[in-house]
Parts: structure tokens; sequence; C-alpha cells
């Protein structure tokens, strides 16, 4: 069975750090994209972060870059979503994909899993 699974969120104070995790099962994450996504309530749904595991390139949203860095660790077939220097805001559920990033071009229709919560807030 084909499936991703996002980890790692919660609550973090405003200038603090998160590790995402997404771990991939059923297939493997050697060729393909991946992209990490956030959406919070009321808004549509956007790119943050993707990663093309055949050549390593990575792209970042305007607001993260700098800040979050996205990267993979193959023995696990997982990746990941380093985000620090957060900063305050509603709170968001962020997802991970595959095949639906390309650079900055971020396709955010189809079907998307649980993801995993993350709240910045003192």
């Amino acid at each position: 069975q084909v499936q991703l699974v996002e980890s790692g969120g919660g609550l973090v104070q405003p200038g603090g750090s998160l590790r995402l995790s997404c771990a991939a099962s059923g297939f493997t994450l050697d060729y393909t994209t991946i992209g990490w996504y956030r959406q919070a309530p009321g808004k549509e749904r956007e790119g943050v972060s993707c990663l093309d595991s055949r050549d390593g390139s990575t792209s970042y949203a305007d607001s993260v870059k700098g800040r979050f860095t996205i990267s993979t660790e193959k023995a696990k077939n997982t990746v990941y979503l380093q985000m620090n220097s957060l900063q305050p805001a509603a709170p968001a559920v962020y997802y991970c994909a595959t095949d639906k990033c390309s650079g900055t071009y971020y396709y955010t229709g189809g079907s998307w899993g649980q993801g995993t919560q993350v709240t910045v807030s003192s």
C-alpha cells in the first residue's frame, strides 16, 4: 500500500524550531519530487518546499527561505522539513506529497494524507 505519513508537528514558541517527518511506505522516494505544503483554516493550501530526489535540487517559498530546510534520508525512505525561526501564525496543517511539485510549481489538487499540525504561539 502506497502511503505517506506526516509527523513531528506540535506547539512551539515564536523563534523556536520543529522538524517534520514524512515517512513513505509502499514505494521509494528515490526517483520523485517531494513537496511540503501547509494549510491554515480558511486559507488555500500552499507549497512550502520541494525536493527533487533525482538531482537533489530544492526550492522554497519566499516566506520560508533561509529558515526551512528540506532533506531526505534514503535509508529510512523519509523526507524531513527542518523549520527554524518559526514566526507567530495561525495553526496550520503541514502535508507532504510526491509528484505534486516541480521547482517552484506546486500542484494543490488531488488526495492528501492526514498532515501534522503546527502551532506557533507564545
